[in-house]
């Protein structure tokens, strides 16, 4: 969600009387503590002044609130000793390095006019809206953003009946009003649906360059939860928030042009023949493979390790679908040689009133965690509650490091006095030969597939956040930044500190909210159920009945069983002796974690025995159906 920092423009003037002043010195630098925040220990309390600093690329904007209208002015954020503090400087360095190497490969293409290049991004969002009745009842939704106990409904989503449903009457008047404010912000809005599972729904805004779609998308958040608050919802941005239906995710799609050569990662109609898209596309598998370790860390957080993997979303192993037309060129330069390739043929149906139309050369997979999407790739493992500036930077970053590697290479080609598009298949065979093994256009969710990524291909598998983390310490990786001038090696071995503080913390966080709602919530309702059971068999028993009732051992058992999960959970959260960062995560992902579903196990066991006036909390079927 947004920072901010509000600064009013009252002065007093020698003769103290008070004046409104807005100066140009207030706009370029302002002065914020610079040691209050998740910073990596780049700034200590005892030395906390920091600076923001106006980006004007990034358009200023008036919000308008109850209090009335607010002058929001786009900022960096950086330390007194010049550190990046924020999301938005590597960002905009990462842009310069890959304008810088983009450019140095067009002007070997032959490109004499080269207008400035961006990276540019379009970001799907998807949500859950909740009702704020339920919401309030449920501690784990307000602190955690998922629910941590909850039985499966009867009905869930196996009907897929919700993502082309109507969307509901209420929501619909929450998405107009969201939307309207956005309009207003110079964020309009492209799509809006119903998303696969229940209560759960999805915006996607216009493509934009990648600094301003990335403070765009930082404001769309904010304003999601404030306009749903207003409409009785509470929204969830939690990349799982209910166990057994499908997670939210924020597909960001991301390109690279500027004014005189357009899109780069367009192919146009004859992509065999479009050497500029080869060398870029061929840039970006060449970075995925080597830094797909990276990609997996920037997307990294305990709340999206509960999503990567399952049916929504695609695996942890970072691979590269082309599709069939273009993975076949790309194998027919691995083979050296090029061939022309077929289009995708006419789509007929038969049907004198339906238009006949031409089908895309590819189909999509939904599988795959980066795909080429006919103009763009498509980084579809991003979270739902995560910025896009992470991901931004590191696709811009690999991709400056690949270009400058393609222009070497081409470089040496072009001065053996080699044909410039000679040139360019004998870098991009070499490319694929090195390279080639991170394209993959089958079923990303397959235990084959696992096996030959890992085993065969030599892909890194890195499941959860404690896995993925580290390599943000990776000499390689520190080498690439520090090479490409978008972070100095303190400014990224500290995002790894903030990164694995936040996990540590969100799973404790979890910890304590389990012990502490099935301690003072679900195990005294657990007992007034028995108690009430007790006394009615009691009352029968007197009355020479009997009372049939298998459950009430069956609920004993797992109250207990419950509660000593409980004390397991609560001796481990006891446990501070570890060497390093990387134990503590360790320690978190392989203990804590099963814990956590071992007393909501008995829990969710436990909701389906318990009188329904007596459990203690809203139930799925309540929080996913009603709206």
């Amino acid at each position: 969600i947004m920072a901010e920092k509000h600064d009013g423009f009252i002065i007093t003037n020698p003769e103290g009387a008070a004046i409104t002043e807005f100066t140009g010195s207030l706009l370029i630098k302002g002065e914020p503590d610079g040691s209050s925040f998740p910073n990596g220990s780049l700034r200590m309390t005892n030395a906390a002044r920091g600076y923001t600093a106006w980006d004007p690329t990034s358009p200023a904007y008036i919000m308008h609130t109850a209090n009335g209208a607010t002058l929001m002015i786009p900022s960096v954020f950086l330390s007194w000793t010049g550190e990046a503090l924020d999301k938005k400087i590597p960002l905009l360095r990462s842009n310069a390095a890959m304008d810088k190497a983009a450019r140095k490969v067009l002007t070997l293409m032959g490109e004499d006019k080269i207008a400035t290049l961006n990276a540019s991004c379009g970001a799907e969002q998807e949500y859950f809206l909740i009702d704020e009745h339920f919401a309030n009842l449920r501690p784990d939704l307000l602190l955690a953003g998922r629910s941590l106990f909850g039985a499966p409904p009867a009905k869930g989503q196996q009907f897929d009946d919700h993502y082309f449903g109507a969307i509901p009457a209420r929501v619909q008047v929450f998405m107009q009003a969201y939307e309207d404010k956005l309009y207003r912000l110079g964020i309009p809005a492209k799509t809006h649906h119903n998303e696969v599972a229940p209560g759960q729904f999805e915006i996607a805004p216009y493509f934009e360059s990648s600094n301003v779609a990335a403070d765009h998308q930082q404001l769309m958040m904010t304003l999601m939860k404030s306009t749903a608050k207003e409409h009785g919802f509470l929204c969830l941005l939690h990349e799982k928030p209910f166990a057994g239906v499908n997670g939210s995710g924020k597909h960001v799609n991301w390109s690279v042009g500027n004014a005189t050569q357009g899109n780069l990662l367009d192919p146009g109609s004859t992509p065999h023949d479009n050497l500029n898209f080869l060398l870029f596309c061929g840039a970006v598998i060449r970075g995925v493979h080597k830094h797909g370790g990276l990609l997996r860390a920037v997307i990294a957080s305990a709340s999206n390790d509960h999503r990567l993997g399952a049916n929504e979303a695609p695996p942890a192993i970072l691979s590269v679908y082309l599709g069939d037309q273009l993975e076949s060129v790309f194998n027919d330069i691995k083979a050296g040689k090029l061939l022309e390739k077929a289009k995708g043929g006419l789509m007929d149906l038969g049907l004198s009133q339906i238009l006949k139309f031409e089908r895309d050369p590819g189909d999509r997979n939904r599988t795959s965690p980066f795909a080429f999407t006919g103009n763009r790739f498509e980084f579809r493992a991003v979270g739902s509650s995560q910025s896009v500036s992470g991901p931004l930077v590191a696709m811009n970053t690999m991709l400056a490091d690949s270009l400058d590697w393609i222009a070497e290479k081409l470089e040496a080609a072009l001065a053996n006095g080699t044909d410039k598009t000679a040139a360019v298949i004998i870098v991009l065979k070499e490319l694929m030969e090195l390279h080639g093994n991170v394209i993959f256009g089958g079923d990303g969710y397959s235990e084959a597939w696992h096996k030959e990524a890992v085993e065969v291909r030599g892909l890194k598998n890195l499941p959860t956040s404690a896995d993925a983390l580290p390599e943000f310490k990776d000499p390689a990786v520190v080498d690439l930044f520090i090479k490409t001038g978008v972070l100095s090696k303190d400014e990224l071995l500290s995002r790894f500190e903030v990164y694995a503080e936040q996990y540590i913390l969100s799973l404790e966080v979890e910890a304590k909210l389990v012990i502490d709602m099935a301690t003072t919530q679900i195990y005294p309702a657990v007992t007034q159920h028995l108690t009430h059971l007790a006394d009615v068999s009691q009352t029968l028993s007197g009355l020479s009945l009997t009372l049939e009732n298998t459950d009430l051992a069956e609920a004993v058992t797992q109250a207990n069983a419950m509660m000593s999960a409980v004390n397991e959970l609560k001796a481990a959260l006891e446990e501070h002796d570890f060497d390093s960062t990387e134990a503590h995560m360790g320690f978190s992902a392989k203990t804590l974690c099963p814990l956590l579903v071992k007393v909501r196990e008995h829990a969710d066991k436990l909701e389906t025995m318990v009188a329904d006036d007596l459990w203690p909390l809203p139930k799925y079927q309540e929080m996913l159906f009603i709206k």
